[in-house]
């Protein structure tokens, strides 16, 4: 088994003060499509016990990343980010096309965040219509977190859908 993605070395034309929000998506990137491989489309939509599906957390983790990366920008959402939010929750989508969304997002964010000259890093954001303050660094560093804790939480989900169709 290979090391963890921050543990493979340097990644190439990116510094390494941008380069955790990569390693971040690699993580996600491996570990979703392992641990959701061979789910049926009712596993990925089930709620055990009420908790969030394994699909909610797949459109999550491209929804958020892509709304966080609008903030990034120094953007406003868009009215199609805005309805796209309301509808996180609902069934439909097969695996595939889910981590088909969260790789366009990734690529997407990527490009982006190469663009970023590090001497930025600490320069003001904000984030809602609240307009909540944050930096170049903060939006970063809860890009990678978050998506972190939803691809935990996508897992457990697989595990529990599982596990109920075994019993």
């Amino acid at each position: 088994m290979p090391p963890e993605p921050w543990l493979r070395g340097a990644i190439p034309d990116v510094n390494p003060l941008l380069a955790p929000i990569f390693y971040s998506f690699e993580q996600a990137r491996e570990d979703l499509s392992k641990h959701t491989e061979g789910l049926s489309a009712a596993q990925i939509w089930a709620q055990p016990g009420g908790a969030g599906s394994v699909g909610f957390h797949l459109r999550h983790i491209a929804g958020s990343t892509d709304r966080l990366m609008t903030y990034l920008r120094g953007e406003s959402l868009s009215p199609e980010q805005l309805a796209a939010l309301e509808t996180e929750h609902d069934p439909g989508a097969v695996r595939e096309e889910l981590l088909a969304q969260i790789e366009r997002v990734f690529e997407a964010s990527g490009k982006q965040v190469r663009a970023i000259d590090p001497a930025t890093l600490a320069e003001p954001r904000s984030v809602g219509r609240e307009r909540l303050p944050t930096t170049v660094i903060g939006l970063l560093t809860h890009i990678a977190e978050h998506t972190a804790r939803h691809v935990g939480q996508a897992i457990a989900a697989a595990r529990l859908a599982r596990s109920l169709d075994e019993s």
